[in-house]
């Protein structure tokens, strides 16, 4: 299987001057745990995810004042859709981060998680289980 089955094609976008309330407020009403970041002056694409913002809200810094491009991780380990999800798990494991932005001519085309891997791979084992109910 590869990360095109696996990912989310609906890339929440936010930018550097957002603040971390507004980021996790609209991470919450997607439904999504990382948001890519589009900065142009930094060097393009960056990622900010809900453990960047729980981070910062456990230093007792404040969501409201708190900016997204001091949150933001720029040095991004990127996919293709053409990665194996075994070549995605792999990355992530080696890099300790849960979410991987998908590129494809250089454009983020979608974000890849543990958990949309998980899913991929669980279907064998969820048919296994109902048939045991």
């Amino acid at each position: 299987m590869l990360v095109r089955d696996a990912m989310s094609t609906v890339v929440l976008t936010v930018g550097p001057a957002h603040t971390l309330r507004q980021a996790a407020s609209l991470m919450s009403a997607r439904r999504v745990g990382a948001a890519v970041v589009l900065d142009p002056d930094a060097g393009g694409i960056g990622i900010i995810t809900e453990r960047d913002i729980l981070n910062s809200v456990g230093t007792g810094q404040s969501p409201d004042a708190e900016r997204v491009h001091a949150h933001t991780t720029t040095d991004v380990v990127f996919a293709t859709p053409s990665w194996t999800l075994e070549d995605a798990a792999s990355a992530m494991t080696h890099g300790g981060f849960r979410h991987l932005v998908v590129l494809e001519s250089g454009e983020p085309v979608g974000v890849v998680s543990v958990r949309d891997i998980i899913r991929c791979w669980a279907p064998t084992r969820e048919r296994v289980g109902a048939g045991a109910s």
